[in-house]
């Protein structure tokens, strides 16, 4: 198993993070799997490597000046939900021989923390977790002035996109997010196997665009590493008599299986496809889920540009290329969060990956921004870009 050594996890820090005087403390937050959701082995390799990860960073307190330690949590059921209200700091001494428990429910219940109370006593934050801690980051960060690297799903097939030219890729992603700030709509012509046509626009007005480039500079932000890509909210139809103008038709490939969401006003109201189990999931899902149908994301990553292959995890694979995501968006500037949802439980932001090696039955024909003068910029044609970086 690859792995990274302290003086490889040191310099990471200080790339990602450039640490300022005022940051003194690191955190190596990890999540333990309970009765309802049981252990993988994969995450309990994670597991094994952030307890690694911190032990090893601990030792390089003396030349780092950055005291770390290790935050454990029961697991949040599903990506983005909101973080508990509750966890457990190992650190010196008890961090030196620690063994995390298999189970959050063996964690020692008089021993735990408010997480609130962790966060702030925490200025820098991984989070190489089994669920996705960015949304609740972002959005806690932002209140109390920590930021975070957050990993869901990483594993030791991922380190070598850790030793990418961060800088390179950052310079990319803020071209396009340049891109996304000035364009008005976005619009795709998508085919599937090779025969039928699909188009979708979707609104980017009264909207922004975000670059999440590997680094972590400012104080209460937070993003993914590895990274690699620029996105935005689409317009959700928050203002009063401004409806979003998103509509059109998105087909997503779901293992073997197709489905075509009809998009209105930004959300999937229907879907359509070959009958099978996973087009009578995703119509139930809709159904029984107002905030799942929100599109929630576009975006556009750059590691595929770097030869970086997909492992099967949505951390690194969503980088690879064009995405768009469906469910929560507060975190990112939009208007669907948990409350949008039947419970904390059910909370989602999940991406749909373009990429051949990933949607082998659909292709992006062709994708295009449009701006406020009527002019256009092609972005994509035939799954690759057009865009010039250089």
């Amino acid at each position: 198993m690859e792995t990274l050594t302290g003086q490889e996890l040191l310099a990471l820090v200080e790339r990602v993070f450039r640490p300022g005087k005022e940051d003194r403390t690191l955190a190596i937050l990890t999540d333990l799997p309970d009765a309802a959701v049981p252990d993988l082995p994969a995450w309990a390799e994670r597991r094994a490597m952030a307890v690694a990860w911190a032990k090893e960073l601990a030792k390089l307190e003396p030349q780092s000046g950055l005291r770390t330690v290790l935050v454990a949590y029961r697991n949040v059921r599903h990506n983005n939900a909101d973080l508990p209200s509750n966890a457990w700091v190992f650190s010196g001494a008890a961090l030196d021989t620690l063994v995390l428990p298999a189970d959050a429910d063996s964690l020692p219940a008089g021993d735990a923390r408010p997480m609130r109370e962790v966060l702030q006593d925490n200025r820098l934050l991984i989070a190489p977790t089994q669920f996705s801690a960015t949304a609740p980051l972002k959005l806690t960060g932002k209140e109390l002035g920590c930021r975070g690297a957050t990993m869901p799903g990483f594993s030791s097939e991922m380190i070598p996109a850790l030793r990418l030219d961060y800088g390179e890729i950052n310079r990319r992603v803020a071209m396009l997010k340049e891109q996304l700030d000035r364009a008005e709509e976005a619009t795709f012509s998508f085919e599937v196997d090779g025969a039928k046509r699909y188009e979708l626009t979707l609104d980017l007005r009264h909207r922004t665009g975000h670059a999440s480039g590997g680094l972590i500079p400012q104080p209460g932000t937070a993003g993914n590493l590895p990274s690699g890509e620029a996105y935005i909210v689409p317009y959700e139809g928050e203002r009063e008599g401004d409806p979003s103008r998103s509509s059109g038709e998105l087909p997503v490939q779901l293992g073997g299986d197709l489905v075509v969401y009809r998009i209105e006003g930004n959300r999937a109201v229907s879907v359509a496809g070959e009958p099978s189990a996973t087009l009578e999931r995703e119509a139930a899902m809709l159904r029984r889920e107002p905030g799942y149908a929100n599109l929630a994301e576009l975006g556009l990553g750059v590691l595929g540009e770097f030869g970086v292959q997909p492992t099967g995890e949505i951390l690194l694979d969503e980088k690879l290329g064009l995405h768009i995501a469906f469910g929560r968006s507060d975190h990112f500037g939009g208007v669907v969060g948990a409350d949008r949802f039947s419970s904390p439980e059910a909370v989602v932001h999940i991406d749909r990956v373009y990429t051949r090696n990933l949607q082998p039955r659909v292709s992006v024909r062709e994708m295009k921004l449009g701006y406020a003068d009527g002019t256009t910029r092609e972005i994509l044609r035939d799954d690759a870009y057009v865009f010039s970086f250089a």
